[in-house]
């Protein structure tokens, strides 16, 4: 636990409010007892209305009760967000693990079929290369789960690889589009830079690849056409590059669009499988988004009208070509 941040652990926040309850309990009866039983001292020693003497203790009693109340009222609603905070947590990480449990036993049953199939069977060339492919398939998805997994921690752990450099982010799209066109071959990709200029800015080429990767392959998954579309657009707005991401794809209900950036978050329920994927993709992104002091954003008119994802970064005059 951060010992800078230990007086906000919930634990302590119910014993500070436990004991706050009971100091104003003691304070009152303490309060009470003394007025009750020296007032009339009092009023006798000094020969003052009784009057006088109770607003004056009245005033700092309910001043000082006010503050423990409120204290004790604070420490409850903290204790209620924690709660929450904490459910909603475990929900996320439980619709995770059933899904990423799925995500990974999938593949790995499929490869020890293809396996048993090649043990069993003497298949012709055009069998096994059709198996042999099918196999490639979920070794890949097998491996690209595995490294978000991998990536998180990396991430998270500031212990990712890879220096910032000044490069040109077209340039780097296009580049890594023509090093991987073998994982979109049966999609449409599409890098558009109307004003034709070069957007240079520090940037490390490993994440942003990262990045890239999970975008697009993102909108593959999330598209039921016969031909998923993805257009990556260029544009500069003042100081700020905005990167479109724009497919044609299912779509995203506007309740989930603010939710989708979050750790394991996935649309759909954990108890019908039809949340897809890690929970992890999209938050990948808008880390390495923040790392590169700029966010992601999502829009999407609804189902079945497809989503732009929008990365926006500043941009700097001395970076600008």
């Amino acid at each position: 636990m951060n010992r800078s941040k230990w007086f906000f652990h919930p634990v302590f926040v119910f014993i500070f409010s436990i004991l706050a309850l009971g100091l104003s309990l003691f304070l009152y009866i303490y309060w009470y007892m003394e007025v009750s039983t020296g007032l009339e001292a009092v009023v006798r020693k000094f020969n003052i209305a009784p009057d006088q003497v109770l607003e004056s203790e009245t005033w700092v009693v309910i001043m000082v009760l006010s503050i423990l109340v409120g204290i004790i009222l604070a420490g409850i609603f903290t204790i209620f967000v924690y709660h929450q905070k904490t459910l909603q947590l475990y929900r996320l990480q439980h619709n995770f693990i059933n899904n990423f449990t799925h995500e990974l036993k999938t593949p790995v049953t499929s490869l020890k079929l293809y396996l048993e199939t090649f043990l069993k069977y003497e298949l012709p060339r055009e069998e096994q290369s059709k198996y042999i492919h099918y196999m490639i398939q979920d070794a890949r998805r097998l491996s690209d789960n595995i490294n978000r997994i991998l990536n998180l921690a990396r991430i998270e752990s500031k212990s990712y690889n890879g220096d910032f450099i000044v490069a040109d982010l077209v340039k780097i799209a296009k580049q890594f589009y023509a090093g991987n066109s073998h994982l979109f071959q049966n999609c449409e990709i599409s890098i558009l830079n109307a004003s034709g200029e070069s957007f240079l800015y520090p940037v490390n080429t490993s994440l942003f690849e990262m990045l890239l990767i999970n975008l697009l392959t993102n909108a593959i998954k999330y598209n039921k056409s016969e031909l998923p579309r993805i257009t990556i657009r260029f544009e500069r707005q003042k100081r700020q590059l905005f990167i479109h991401f724009e497919d044609n794809g299912i779509g995203i209900e506007k309740s989930h669009i603010k939710k989708i950036f979050r750790k394991f978050y996935q649309v759909g329920r954990a108890d019908d499988m039809s949340a897809k994927g890690s929970g992890l993709g999209l938050y990948l992104v808008q880390s390495i988004a923040r790392i590169h002091k700029g966010k992601v954003v999502a829009k999407s008119n609804g189902i079945g009208k497809g989503t732009v994802f929008t990365l926006i970064l500043p941009l700097y005059e001395s970076v600008r070509c």
